[in-house]
């Protein structure tokens, strides 16, 4: 298994490159359970790097409970590393457009806030792993340096220095946009409203990935417009053919995806697909609005590429926010409106002004002292981690059936059970049990879809208490089978 010397990349670690490109193999199955890893030596040959890059990358791997170390023999993969559960196939949606449900997001979402719940329905991340306490002190920082302005209307722009800060940061995901075209808004929900406020009139058709995100398919509703649900593999995102179908119609107004690692599926999409789907954008005079919230936390390799950055005609409105990566309390997201930057920002002032400016404040100070690459190396080890524990503790305690997704970016899994299943029932009695979880049809437009599939958060620290809400959740799942079993039988 030779290989290539490592690219130098500025924005990871070397040690840290050479761990996950092992860590790749080991997850594409080309190093299996219980084969032996090169030895230093050898290694350091092959990737030009110096013994203590390849002990230190072991030492990761070991770390991250993907090796062990025998004495006197080695590196090993892990016996139980790679006992994953199947995958889900990719979804078959109804293809029409519908009217949107959201009847049961409300209620879902008050209870993923509950404190005395195990949460395992929200997509947030632990507050444990975000850089809190850096945070706090930056904002009594730049309280104290800018006593006044924290205090007075800013621009509906946003603070110039943090819109210069996030430009800078938009080029790693490949765009070059210039401070001046982006407004920062409140998370990254308030400006995929604003938006699709900018694209459509009530009745207009805007084509998404099935399933969704549901608080897209909020604002959708909110606005009285109609969704057309496209097809989507877990890995690689939406179907450009039944994309590309629906253009040709000339029903579709506007297209809105999650691109990298999205939610609840995880898949990410090329960069032959992006090009190809910036390709049809142009060919069939259509706007895409790209949420990019996940972006920066991708498991291995480089940053994915924004469809932003294939975009020549300015038709995609780029959306993000730090909500996943810094906090979620400080609200503070961005968009960089393209050919309706203006139509944005006008109607950014009048909703509500501006972010605030404290918040704008501290994730700007955040991102200028270099601090942000930093963290974002570790939550980036952590989510991984995480997921793959969670997801073997799903193949220990779930039912043989059950699919699992594989993303490898972000904090969601999606799971699917057997036909027939009712996650709505798991829903219920794992709330019972003191658990939230989100049940699949909250990511149907329709309401009608999914409905043996849920969503689970794996952005939370892994403790005795949460190895024992997934064996919970393992044992209401066989219990719902096996009743499922008996009625067939009868």
């Amino acid at each position: 298994m030779p290989l290539s010397p490592l690219p130098l990349s500025p924005q990871q670690v070397l040690y840290e490159q050479v761990a996950n490109r092992l860590q790749q193999l080991i997850t594409d199955g080309t190093l299996k359970p219980g084969d032996r890893l090169p030895s230093v030596r050898k290694l350091r040959a092959q990737l030009s790097v110096s013994t203590s890059t390849v002990m230190e990358a072991y030492r990761l791997l070991e770390d991250r409970g993907l090796v062990v170390v025998r004495p006197q023999s080695g590196y090993y993969v892990k016996q139980t590393t790679l006992q994953l559960p199947q995958e889900p196939t990719p979804t078959a949606p109804p293809r029409h457009a519908t009217d949107i449900d959201i009847s049961l997001a409300f209620e879902v979402m008050s209870l993923m806030r509950d404190p005395g719940l195990i949460q395992l329905g929200a997509a947030l991340p632990d507050l444990a792993m975000l850089p809190l306490a850096q945070l706090n002190r930056l904002m009594g920082k730049v309280l104290r340096e800018e006593p006044t302005l924290a205090h007075g209307y800013g621009s509906p722009l946003g603070l110039s220095t943090l819109r210069a800060e996030l430009a800078k940061r938009m080029l790693d995901a490949g765009c070059s946009v210039h401070p001046d075209q982006l407004v920062v808004t409140n998370g990254a929900n308030e400006a995929i409203y604003l938006c699709l406020q900018a694209l459509t009139q009530p009745g207009d058709t805007v084509a998404i990935e099935s399933p969704t995100y549901f608080a897209m398919l909020e604002a959708l509703k909110c606005l009285g417009l109609k969704a057309l649900a496209l097809p989507t593999h877990p890995r690689e995102g939406i179907s450009l053919p039944h994309l590309e179908e629906a253009l040709q119609t000339g029903e579709v107004k506007v297209v809105m995806l999650v691109s990298n690692f999205n939610n609840p599926l995880g898949s990410c999409m090329d960069d032959r697909k992006k090009k190809r789907l910036v390709e049809l954008l142009n060919q069939y005079d259509r706007p895409l609005i790209e949420d990019d919230v996940y972006g920066d936390l991708c498991f291995a390799g480089t940053r994915p590429k924004a469809i932003k950055a294939f975009d020549t005609e300015n038709r995609v409105l780029y959306c993000a926010s730090v909500s996943k990566t810094l906090s979620p309390g400080l609200r503070v997201g961005w968009c960089a409106g393209g050919r309706h930057h203006s139509d944005i920002a006008h109607r950014k002032s009048m909703i509500n002004q501006h972010t605030a400016v404290p918040a704008q404040l501290t994730v700007a100070a955040f991102l200028a002292n270099g601090g942000y690459d930093r963290h974002l190396r570790q939550l980036r080890r952590t989510y991984h981690e995480q997921m793959l524990r969670i997801q073997q503790t799903i193949r220990a305690y779930f039912p043989a059936e059950t699919c699992v997704t594989r993303p490898t970016g972000g904090h969601v899994l999606w799971l699917e059970m057997p036909k027939g299943f009712d996650a709505l029932r798991l829903y219920k009695e794992a709330l019972t049990a003191g658990i939230a979880i989100a049940p699949g049809v909250m990511f149907s437009a329709s309401g009608q879809c999914y409905g043996n599939c849920f969503r689970l958060n794996t952005a939370v620290a892994w403790s005795d208490e949460l190895e024992q809400a997934l064996q919970t959740l393992g044992l209401l799942a066989k219990k719902q089978l096996a009743e499922q079993l008996l009625r067939e039988d009868h």
